[in-house]
């Protein structure tokens, strides 16, 4: 039906509600998303880390420190929620905000010798969890839906 096709007095049909909850691909990778994230969370817990957090204390494991905006690109995520993201791992001693020496108006993010030994110990929990994870996934193996969700994510011009 099409948005016309309704007039302000109509409802939308419980039917359609059905289709959505059966169809929708929002509602069912933000119920993939949560579950997979309670896993993790569960996972880290002993660590005092969240799978938001070593997903952050990752993508600082790089040969040169990371420019904020690389780092918040690679998470999808504006640099204000990164900011208010590294606040306690920053005091935690995980990970360190500088200035970049070639524009002061950018901040370099390095992983501190702490975060490091926190990734060292958290980085076979997740493996164990992604195995865990990927063995319930559908299929022969999980590799086709970790492409289908790649090409999602991608932010396409246009």
């Amino acid at each position: 039906m099409s948005k016309k096709d309704f007039n302000q007095n109509d409802k939308v049909p419980f039917s359609s509600t059905l289709m959505v909850r059966d169809s929708c691909l929002c509602l069912h990778v933000r119920r993939a998303a949560r579950t997979i994230a309670r896993r993790f969370d569960d996972a880290f817990r002993s660590l005092d880390l969240t799978s938001g957090q070593f997903s952050l204390l990752m993508s600082l494991n790089r040969p040169e420190p990371p420019h904020m905006q690389d780092v918040a690109n690679l998470l999808a995520m504006d640099r204000t929620t990164l900011t208010a993201n590294l606040k306690p791992l920053e005091r935690r001693g995980l990970v360190n905000i500088q200035p970049d020496p070639k524009d002061k108006r950018g901040r370099l993010l390095t992983l501190t010798d702490p975060g490091m030994a926190l990734l060292i110990r958290a980085f076979p929990i997740w493996q164990k969890t992604q195995a865990e994870l990927e063995s319930m996934v559908a299929g022969p193996d999980s590799s086709q839906l970790l492409a289908d969700l790649v090409s999602l994510s991608r932010e396409h011009a246009g």
